[in-house]
């Protein structure tokens, strides 16, 4: 079965750096585009970053771009977001997502709570 095991949240206080892991299982992760999203109660999902498969190039949406940073372990079939500078308006629930085709994505993890305190 193609799952995705999302770990690594918790509460920090703000300027503070949390590492977000996503173990693959089922599937090999180096073959796909992951996605990093995250949804605060009362608003949207959002896309905060995202790795492809083909050269490991990396996007991140702008309210994150220079505080995070996103890498993979081949070993481990696992994708790894850096939480760095972490400001109260990142505490969020963070999914990692596996990408079928541009911006569309089939399997989720169950997500992995971050909360940043002022």
């Amino acid at each position: 079965d193609v799952q995705l095991q999302a770990s690594g949240g918790g509460l920090v206080q703000a300027g503070k750096s949390l590492s977000l892991s996503c173990e693959a299982s089922g599937f090999t992760l180096s073959d796909y585009n992951i996605g990093w999203f995250r949804q605060a109660p009362g608003k949207e999902r959002e896309g905060v970053s995202c790795i492809s498969a083909s050269d490991r190039n990396t996007y991140f949406s702008d309210s994150v771009k220079g505080r995070f940073t996103v890498s993979t372990d081949n070993a481990k079939n696992s994708v790894y977001l850096q939480l760095n500078s972490l400001q109260p308006e990142d505490t969020a629930l963070y999914y990692c997502a596996r990408m079928t085709a541009w911006d569309v994505y089939d399997y989720w993890g169950q997500g992995t709570q971050v909360t940043v305190s002022s």
